[in-house]
């Protein structure tokens, strides 16, 4: 998990100066199919920070978890990341992932295993959630045109 936290903690490096060069105005273009715009991913991305916050240390102190499914639509409807500004998301996004990379690097080892079902799809471990969590998070950086297949790993 060492390895995983640097891992994140570059790609946030990398990304974070690509974001704040992007003005308020570019970052409510939708640039995405289905019209989510810079601000509506990077809000997204920090609903995924929030939300796999509390999956990653729930999981480390019990022996398994089950955890409600990720309401996507909904969720980017109530939290109106379109009004949000731009400079804020990018602080909020940036500063909560560095947190992340500290969490992920003090994993308790004998915790990698413990299972997690998050609403109704398969089983997952720990390990895999935390992994995927910087995949997910790489993808839509890719997406927004922040980061590149290369960077990472």
């Amino acid at each position: 998990m060492k390895e995983l936290s640097k891992d994140l903690l570059r790609v946030v490096e990398t990304a974070e100066p690509r974001l704040r060069a992007i003005s308020e105005l570019e970052s409510a273009k939708p640039i995405l199919a289905g019209g989510w715009s810079r601000k509506e991913v990077i809000g997204h991305l920090v609903d995924s920070a929030s939300n796999n916050h509390q999956r990653f240390v729930r999981a480390a102190l019990q022996t398994s978890l089950d955890f409600p499914a990720y309401d996507q639509v909904g969720n980017a409807r109530v939290q109106a990341f379109q009004e949000a500004g731009w400079s804020l998301l990018v602080s909020l996004w940036a500063d909560y992932n560095r947190y992340l990379a500290h969490v992920i690097a003090h994993l308790p080892p004998s915790k990698l295993d413990t299972v997690c079902r998050i609403g109704s799809g398969s089983p997952v471990t720990l390990g895999f959630l935390a992994t995927d969590y910087l995949t997910h998070l790489v993808h839509h950086l890719i997406q927004i045109g922040v980061a590149e297949d290369q960077e990472i790993g």
